[in-house]
């Protein structure tokens, strides 16, 4: 294990061991921090005694639900993070906005009179632009985008591997094709960007000795999507290539890296409904309530992080609602662990946009089967 180290000057350095970390704060020359995504670093105070960095990688595996990522050196697995993608939410609700407004705009429309005197609105801008990218891939995109952000900013990672995905047909109007270049488009301005395909994903895998869940690829353990992030970050490290001799000729591995225990990190954004003008079923009487936004009537906003008191037990969670009297907290999972008076709720880190479940134990990718079925029970 490895704890990130920045400087003074918010430059990230090389990760240091936890006792020299845990030696830093006491002695009064950094400072402990923890960033958005629930990491715990050191800030140095004084100056370094070495700024000069070794490689880290940083691996990218993109998908529709879920995507994998992870930072990796020669000698350490740094991160492995799960993320949980709001694609489905996303749609799902861009469907229904669209529901809502056609059935306004019929509302609106007196079809009794000819169609050149209705109030139709005319076009004031062609929306018939090329390679638009849909909403719930750019929700996808932006999540993955953010959270690399937010390592490069206490590691110094070098190299951002990516897996890409190759579609048939015009590439131009596939949206999977459209948002990997948007975001691979992006991803350049952080570092250096590079692409691996998947059956060189596979192959390097099966070469490291990694084990991958593909039954069930929703549970959210290092095996099922941060395992392939691993992989990428070691591409650099391990490559397969062609060598020729004298007599003989043929491929092999060359290279080395060393897979650690990581910290594990389930990521994904509060499932918050945006403002909208009102419920979409009618109440009682005709009026109809507002309906969505993040703020509440007791000075919470939607995606704190707090501790709640009710009766004589007391919980950490997120606040998801409210009432005339009282605040929801949720799980991470955004399940309703209870409701209760606002005096009895403590604010402890206001809303980031981000859900994070961050596992204290250590996973290692590495161990055998029986160990990973007992990590997977545990978790």
């Amino acid at each position: 294990m490895r704890v990130p180290v920045i400087s003074s000057e918010n430059i990230p350095l090389m990760p240091t061991k936890p006792s020299r970390a845990r030696r830093w704060i006491k002695s009064g020359i950094a400072i402990g921090k923890f960033n958005k995504l629930g990491i715990f670093y050191v800030q140095l105070i004084v100056e370094p005694s070495d700024t000069q960095t070794q490689e880290i990688v940083v691996g990218l595996d993109p998908g529709k639900m879920f995507s994998g990522v992870a930072v990796q050196s020669q000698k350490y697995t740094l991160q492995m993070l799960h993320l949980v993608l709001p694609f489905k939410t996303v749609k799902d609700r861009m469907e229904q906005r669209a529901m809502m407004r056609r059935s306004r705009r019929g509302r609106r429309i007196n079809r009794k009179i000819p169609y050149n005197q209705r109030s139709h609105r005319q076009a004031r801008f062609d929306n018939r632009r090329g390679s638009k990218l849909p909403p719930s891939i750019r929700a996808n995109k932006d999540l993955e985008y953010r959270s690399i952000k937010l390592l490069s900013e206490i590691y110094p990672a070098k190299i951002i591997v990516v897996e890409v995905v190759e579609a048939q047909g015009s590439k131009s109007f596939s949206p999977v094709m459209v948002g990997q270049r948007y975001q691979i488009n992006r991803l350049s301005f952080l570092s250096k960007v590079e692409l691996r395909k998947g059956w060189e994903t596979s192959n390097l895998r099966k070469y490291l000795g990694l084990h991958k869940e593909k039954s069930d690829k929703s549970l959210q353990i290092p095996e099922t999507h941060a395992v392939d992030a691993v992989t990428l970050a070691s591409s650099q490290f391990v490559k397969y290539q062609a060598w020729e001799g004298v007599k003989s000729h043929g491929a092999s591995w060359i290279g080395n890296v060393i897979i650690t225990n990581s910290q594990f990190t389930v990521l994904r954004r509060p499932p918050i409904s945006r403002r909208q003008l009102h419920l979409m079923v009618p109440s009682k009487g005709g009026n109809r309530r507002k309906y969505g936004g993040t703020t509440t009537r007791h000075g919470f906003r939607k995606g704190d992080f707090v501790e709640a008191i009710q009766g004589k037990k007391s919980f950490f969670g997120w606040i998801s609602g409210d009432t005339e009297k009282q605040v929801s907290v949720s799980d991470c999972n955004w399940k309703r662990l209870g409701q209760c008076t606002a005096k009895k709720v403590r604010l402890i880190k206001p809303n980031t946009g981000l859900i994070v479940l961050s596992t204290r134990k250590m996973f290692n990718l590495m161990a055998s089967p029986k160990g990973r079925r007992q990590n997977r029970t545990n978790h």
